[in-house]
C-alpha cells in the first residue's frame, strides 16, 4: 500500500486536523477555501478523502440520518494517530529544510 502523500491530500488531511472532531466533506471544503483562498470542488473533495482514508491516514463513519438532508447520513470523517504523526512529521522536514536555505532578498 502507497502511504505517501501527494500535496492536495496533505492539505485535505490538514484541513480534516485544523476543524477537529468528526468532519464530513463539506466542512474540510469550506476549511481549504478559507485557508487557501482557492476552490476546490465538493466532489474532489470527496475522492481525495477517500484516498487519504484508505491510506490510514483517517477513519470514517456514517453519522445519522436527519430530515434536512432528506433522511440522508453524512460520513464524518477523523484523523488517525497516524495520520496525525505523519502530518508533523511532514512539517518537521519542510522545517528543516527551509532553515538550510539562506536568507535572500529577491
Amino acid at each position: 500500500m502507497n502511504r505517501r502523500l501527494g500535496q492536495l491530500e496533505e492539505m485535505i488531511l490538514l484541513m480534516v486536523i485544523l476543524v477537529k472532531g468528526e468532519v464530513y466533506g463539506i466542512t474540510v471544503r469550506e476549511a481549504y477555501i478559507k485557508h487557501f483562498s482557492q476552490e476546490i470542488s465538493l466532489s474532489a473533495v470527496h475522492t481525495v478523502l477517500r484516498r487519504v482514508e484508505k491510506k490510514g491516514f483517517t477513519v470514517s463513519k456514517m453519522g445519522g440520518a436527519n430530515a434536512e438532508r432528506g433522511g440522508r447520513r453524512k460520513r464524518l470523517y477523523e484523523v488517525t494517530p497516524y495520520g496525525f504523526r505523519t502530518a508533523q512529521h511532514l512539517q518537521e522536514q519542510r522545517t528543516n529544510v527551509w532553515a538550510l536555505i539562506p536568507k535572500l532578498n529577491y
